[in-house]
């Protein structure tokens, strides 16, 4: 079957008026949390509408390289900066470096064992963590269970060797994060790093998407 053959998705009316303003031209449709400057990027392009002689819609076509947004996956509002730089960073619409920036810092819950220690436990691919919630949304979604609040930078030494700091896990989008990322961020944070820069750091509308690095690895509710 011809691709023009096929039953057209519903047209929205904004686009009907710009295919009557533009005959039998192609209608680009942008992310709507993409706000960058200039020609957005091919990944914020969910596709195009193409509008014929006479200014009606004729073809709807799916862009393959789109890399839908939280807001466009129907995600919910971030809790926190912290949540806001994973959503980001998962869907590509920001750096994955931003995720233990913005952890910087901050005071965090974690879990603790009948020792009083912080809980270890395993994520769904086998990786011991430590469970570790940015806000007590994600905290007592996990049930009623002894926690403590501690900084980042004294919850680093006593995370148990090889084990990975499981951000957020009942959050839409959760995160591993290498203890070392955040070390580095930390040190980072105490020392050049001004509020200005860290706030460019979490910042989707200026600046392309760069790709996570092995320290920094989404999981979706989804994959758990």
């Amino acid at each position: 079957m011809n691709r023009q053959d096929e039953p057209l998705p519903p047209v929205p009316d904004d686009i009907r008026e710009a295919g009557r303003l533009a005959p039998d031209h192609w209608l680009g449709v942008v992310d709507p949390m993409w706000s960058g400057a200039g020609k957005p990027p091919d990944w914020a392009t969910t596709g195009r509408w193409r509008s014929g002689p006479d200014g009606e819609i004729v073809e709807w076509e799916d862009n393959p390289a789109y890399r839908p947004s939280p807001r466009a996956l129907g995600w919910p509002e971030p809790e926190d900066e912290v949540d806001r730089a994973v959503q980001l960073a998962s869907t590509g619409y920001g750096p994955g470096e931003a995720v233990p920036a913005a952890l910087a810092g901050r005071e965090v819950a974690v879990l603790t064992a009948p020792d009083g220690g912080p809980l270890s436990a395993a994520a769904s691919d086998g990786t011991p963590v430590v469970p570790v919630f940015t806000s007590s949304v994600f905290l007592h979604t996990t049930g009623r269970y002894a926690f403590e609040l501690v900084r980042v930078d004294d919850l680093l030494a006593r995370v148990p060797e090889g084990h990975a700091l499981y951000l957020n896990p009942s959050a839409t989008v959760s995160m591993l994060l290498d203890p070392g990322a955040v070390r580095d961020a930390v040190r980072e944070d105490a020392g050049e790093r001004s509020p200005a820069a860290a706030a460019a750091a979490v910042d989707t509308g200026r600046a392309g998407a760069r790709l996570l690095t092995g320290a920094v690895h989404p999981v979706r509710g989804t994959d758990a």
